[in-house]
């Protein structure tokens, strides 16, 4: 079994917590039809996968995926992702919030990452003014 302090020191080197945000400026179609997606992921190489099935065991949601890599001096990798609001916000943020991060870069990204969380909750990403100030302030994480 994993235990909060191996996941947090995990977290810190390798985690990342996230947000694709839509541009409210770019106005030309784009495939991507969400406007705010907010994810906790972590990815690691290949033979060290079998961590990140133990790590979604442990948080009870989420997926691993492979990732193929061909680039030059690149190896093939595994990723935790979750994406799901529900799931971020029972099981990933009170997680996270009980256990601290020590990174302050980490631990800032997170702050950033909940106040991005409770206004997506809160609609803010539904009208044009409120994306705009979604979109500033992913730009400020890490």
């Amino acid at each position: 079994m994993l235990n909060a302090e191996y996941i947090i020191g995990l977290v810190d080197g390798e985690g990342s917590f996230t947000a694709y945000i839509k541009n409210p400026e770019f106005t030309k179609n784009v495939k991507r039809w969400v406007r705010a997606e907010p994810k906790f992921y972590l990815k690691l190489i290949e033979r060290d996968s079998e961590i990140l099935f133990r790590l979604k065991k442990f948080f009870g949601c989420g997926e691993v995926y492979f990732q193929k890599d061909t680039r030059k001096n690149h190896q093939n990798c595994y990723r935790y992702e979750v994406s799901n609001r529900k799931d971020l916000e029972d099981v990933i943020i009170p997680f996270f919030k009980t256990h601290q991060l020590q990174l302050k870069s980490k631990k800032r990204d997170f702050e950033i990452f909940c106040d991005l969380m409770l206004r997506i909750k809160n609609g803010q990403h539904l009208n044009k003014q409120g994306l705009a100030k979604l979109y500033k302030i992913k730009a400020s994480m890490h």
